[in-house]
């Protein structure tokens, strides 16, 4: 798991050197990461009652064999169209064994203490991940080359099968007549690949334009299509019933929006060290470093605990807080910013996420039962990249038109950068008081209610 969502990053520190081998236009050069995004994103519901229906092990291995074999066939690319085609079976293979992924921990580990660890750990791997791929695309790039962020898959692939064989029961799942709903199937993945397609393409075109509106306009149709579908099918793709749970459609929602904030510092930080301070790929991953530390100190160190003794809204009101607290910070980086005094705090900060991010996965995950945690699983990790897609186009797009704007009111191109940065940062801080807004509204009464039984 840790591979597939460290795939999804460590490319952004190496993108100038794949533009440069492989020749990428700026434009088709942000395919390298769509392609990925929207085969991920648009496959993930669909995989994830797949999984359910035919088996989750089988479903985990064959996603993982997938993604290994397009990580090979990525690393040898030498053109662009090679590179999308690997990148986009990549986001299939990932969302093949994600889908699955939370439902094999749910099934596998059914005491809360035993679950709470283990979410914690699986939690560990999305909330660092990102960060990691930062880290290592940058020292891979600078040491090697580019072709070995995709080639140092293989090795932990074939790992991960050998392992997952003996370590993952077999289950049967409950058969294809339970859920072989194909008319839903098109209609679901044909909706999220599309609207997906049009978010990331939206700095390109324009929020406004004819197309966007267009191809926005037809997603939803064909979402809302699948939903009138799913009530009338008499075995469908995705029982409704998972949408009843408020916990459920609560978790989804807060991360959606967490995620969407957090792209400004996922990325856009990154963008500001090398575009601001003119740092190199390898330093940016290192000055990225403190953070996934961190994350991952909080996620596998202390999070279950404080989950277990708190409750899970409150650890997650908590590490909303802690990262509103580190993009507020952002918004004030100067454009000749110290590292020790103006980032690191803000790397620090970010432990947040390894708080908010196994209490949201709990709360995800607690309105499904067994025969549907396949699907609970997939609809958490849709979400997560929706909110990705979304952080894509709205805060860079918001970026780059205030960079634009001030260069052409004569502000030097580091000023300019800096400031369209921090109305990003500033989005993203709203986004993330929207997401304490729902997380203390939506689910104080349920989760008050479990931490109460638990009790």
């Amino acid at each position: 798991m840790l591979m597939t969502i460290l795939d999804g990053s460590i490319v952004t520190v190496a993108m100038p050197a794949i533009q440069h081998d492989l020749g990428f236009t700026s434009a088709g050069l942000s395919w390298v990461v769509n392609a990925y995004l929207i085969a991920f994103g648009g496959l993930l519901l669909l995989a994830g009652r797949l999984g359910d229906l035919l088996g989750r092990k089988r479903m985990f291995l064959a996603g993982t064999t997938v993604f290994t074999g397009a990580s090979v066939l990525a690393g040898c690319a030498s053109s662009p169209g090679l590179l999308i085609t690997a990148r986009f079976l990549q986001g299939l293979g990932s969302a093949m064994a994600s889908a699955v992924a939370l439902g094999i921990l749910i099934t596998l580990f059914t005491t809360p203490r035993e679950r709470a660890r283990a979410i914690a750990v699986f939690s560990f791997t999305g909330a660092a991940g990102a960060s990691l791929g930062q880290v290592l695309g940058g020292v891979l790039t600078d040491a090697l080359d580019w072709h070995w962020i995709f080639f140092i898959n293989l090795p932990i692939g074939v790992a991960a099968l050998l392992l997952a064989l003996p370590a993952l029961p077999a289950d049967r799942g409950l058969g294809l007549r339970a859920g072989a709903d194909a008319i839903g199937a098109l209609l679901v993945t044909s909706g999220l690949m599309l609207g997906i397609y049009t978010v990331v393409e939206v700095e390109r075109y324009g929020w406004t334009s004819g197309r966007t509106l267009g191809l926005g306009a037809l997603s939803l149709a064909l979402l809302a299509a699948f939903t009138v579908r799913q009530a009338r099918a008499r075995t469908p793709l995705v029982p409704l019933r998972i949408f009843r749970s408020r916990t459920v459609v609560g978790a989804n929602l807060v991360q959606m929006l967490m995620v969407a904030a957090l792209f400004a510092f996922q990325i856009l930080v990154a963008l500001y060290l090398q575009r601001v301070l003119g740092y190199g790929a390898g330093a940016t991953g290192l000055a990225m470093l403190p953070a996934a530390l961190s994350i991952g100190a909080v996620s596998l160190g202390v999070s279950a605990r404080l989950n277990a003794r708190f409750g899970e809204r409150n650890v997650l009101l908590a590490g909303l807080v802690q990262l509103l607290a580190a993009l507020g910070l952002l918004t004030r980086l100067p454009v000749d910013a110290d590292y020790a005094t103006d980032l690191l705090p803000v790397m620090l900060l970010a432990a947040g996420f390894g708080l908010a991010l196994p209490a949201l996965t709990t709360l995800g995950m607690s309105g499904a039962d067994a025969a549907d945690a396949g699907l609970a699983s997939g609809l958490f990790n849709t979400t997560q990249q929706i909110g990705m897609a979304l952080g894509v186009a709205v805060l860079s797009t918001l970026a780059a038109s205030r960079t634009e704007s001030r260069q052409a009111a004569g502000s030097s191109p580091a000023e300019a950068l800096t400031s369209g940065y921090h109305l990003a940062f500033g989005i993203g801080a709203a986004l993330l008081l929207a997401a304490v807004a729902l997380a203390a509204t939506l689910l104080r009464s349920v989760v008050s209610r479990e931490t109460t039984a638990r009790g």
